[in-house]
């Protein structure tokens, strides 16, 4: 007799949830409309544009175009790769906010290459090398004046110039 009230309260139970459910479908059913509107708003992406300086341990420094979608192995894929000695650990990206003027640059000589010491007026390719040369064989300067160590830099030339170099981190 036990089982057959056990069966008759598992039916009930079941009749029970059968109930609940279908209830709650046709509330949930009842709310639900199929014809209002899905609005998508998507805010128009701004394009920002302008120049980027990529120097360092990459095959061609310079002044590049810069789109915001760029990435940062696309930069230094149009600045000809990185050459093999590059440590790509330490990348700095500096961009200064907006009326924050920059500071007045100077070019260190006891770090700069080749195409950055021609930058400099009056030095060309060769004086550019001998510079290097001359760092190479005597070690880093102490200061700016040894530049008139260097032969092919006299006085003159290195009067035009001498505002815009540094020994910063000798």
């Amino acid at each position: 007799m036990a089982a057959g009230k056990l069966n008759r309260l598992w039916t009930l139970v079941t009749i029970f949830l059968v109930i609940v459910i279908a209830i709650g479908g046709i509330v949930i059913w009842s709310k639900y409309s199929p014809y209002q509107p899905l609005e998508i708003s998507i805010s128009p992406a701004q394009e920002q544009s302008g120049e980027i300086y990529i120097g360092g341990a990459v095959n061609k420094p310079g002044f590049y175009p810069l789109l915001t979608s760029d990435t940062i192995n696309a930069l230094i894929q149009a600045a000809g790769g990185t050459v093999s000695s590059a440590n790509l650990s330490g990348l700095e990206l500096y961009i200064p906010g907006a009326g924050v003027g920059q500071g007045e640059q100077k070019i260190n000589i006891n770090r700069a290459e080749v195409w950055l010491l021609e930058a400099l007026p009056g030095i060309g390719k060769t004086l550019a090398q001998r510079i290097i040369d001359y760092r190479q064989k005597n070690g880093l300067f102490n200061n700016v004046d040894e530049l008139l160590k260097v032969p092919g830099i006299g006085t003159t030339t290195y009067a035009r110039f001498k505002s815009l170099i540094t020994v910063a981190d000798r």
